[in-house]
């Protein structure tokens, strides 16, 4: 089957639109400043992908509004009828509320418009919204606005983006209220004052850590990875536990219990459970090891960070290593063709290519073949 022109014109979009789309994340990987990667990121759409105009929100402590953390292009103030949303007001606090991304091409003539005759004399017509949600909490909200009608695959590029940026703002916002909490005119409490050994032996009780090396003080980047590692083993049956301090990273290594229902699907199970956790060790130029062992029965965890994480502008990244035939599938899943055209350019089953297909998501840690695109096109696969 031959892809008509303007497939072919939509799926080279696509794969343009992700290249800049790795691009602006590994400028931010590192990144525990919530302002400099909202503004970073709308920058980026205002620079990288013609829009006219872009803005991010970040939720309050009480959920109850968005506030502007950064604008680029037609207005780059952050003051005004729009600095702080209600939840539910206005497009912006109903994405929030509602969890749900929009695109429209005819702003003007949406209801909901509070200024008609802004978005006319600026000649908007295009407008689209994406809701920022991480841990099943709603952390804010990006909206952009462009002169020309978007297609509606742009959703698909800003879910991506969003998706990475998304991990690196709630860390950096967890990690600017950590260090808030210990700020001269807020004295830490006694559990701040706990070695980070002593605090992670308290969230995985009962399982008892053991600690390797010599304790040194931490980024607080580093420490809030940690704990959030040991939350997340504590909640899946962690059975052994240590940390190490080695010469140029801090260590976590686990041993966790697959669940029973989970046995006959343990290595997506796996990939699922810690796929947040995979996105900002990535962010930190660290490195996570999931490795089944005990016929399946367990996952031997290995999260990895180097004390140097933040001193880097762009991680370290390792390509993932595609077989010959592995790459030619996703160069033509990625170009828009469908299995069965795949199948017949490369003379091979349908049943062949989605097995080839599945083998690279794995390989790629993708939890879908649009997430696989983009993995792979960022780690330099195709």
């Amino acid at each position: 089957m031959v892809l008509s022109a303007s497939a072919l014109l939509d799926s080279a979009r696509l794969v343009y639109d992700l290249q800049h789309v790795s691009k602006v994340v590994q400028t931010i990987s590192g990144c525990l400043e919530a302002q400099r990667i909202a503004q970073h990121i709308t920058d980026a759409l205002v620079e990288q992908f013609d829009c006219v105009f872009a803005r991010l929100w970040l939720t309050e402590a009480d959920q109850t509004a968005l506030c502007l953390v950064a604008s680029s292009g037609l207005h780059t103030h952050l003051n005004g009828s729009f600095a702080r949303v209600p939840m539910g007001a206005y497009k912006v606090g109903k994405i929030a509320q509602n969890r749900i991304p929009f695109l429209s091409n005819h702003l003007a003539n949406e209801p909901w418009v509070k200024d008609r005759n802004w978005a006319i004399a600026n000649r908007i017509q295009g407008f689209a919204g994406y809701p920022l949600v991480a841990n099943d909490r709603v952390i804010g909200v990006l909206a952009t606005f462009s002169g020309q009608p978007m297609a509606s695959e742009f959703l698909e590029v800003l879910q991506v983006l969003c998706m990475t940026a998304t991990i690196g703002l709630d860390a950096a916002i967890q990690v600017e209220h950590a260090q808030l909490a210990v700020s001269p005119a807020n004295p830490p409490s006694h559990n701040r004052l706990l070695p980070l050994s002593d605090q992670l032996a308290a969230v995985v009780y009962p399982t008892c850590l053991t600690l390797v090396g010599t304790e040194q003080p931490l980024p607080a980047s580093l420490s809030y990875v940690l704990l959030q590692a040991a939350d997340q083993l504590n909640q899946k049956l962690c059975n052994y536990c240590r940390l190490s301090y080695r010469d140029a990273s801090v260590a976590l290594e686990a041993i966790i219990t697959v669940p029973e229902a989970e046995s006959e699907r343990a290595d997506g199970w796996v990939r699922s459970q810690f796929e947040d956790l995979r996105i900002l060790t990535d962010w930190l130029s660290g490195h996570l090891d999931l490795r089944l062992v005990r016929d399946c029965k367990a996952v031997q965890f290995l999260l990895e960070l180097p004390y140097t994480s933040l001193a880097k502008s762009t991680p370290s990244r390792k390509p993932t290593k595609l077989s010959e035939r592995e790459w030619e599938v996703m160069t033509l899943l990625a170009q828009g063709m469908r299995d069965r055209d795949i199948a017949r350019k490369l003379y091979i089953s349908e049943s062949t290519v989605k097995f080839h297909i599945n083998n690279s998501l794995t390989k790629l840690n993708a939890k879908n073949r649009y997430q696989g695109v983009y993995q792979a096109a960022i780690q330099g696969c195709i």
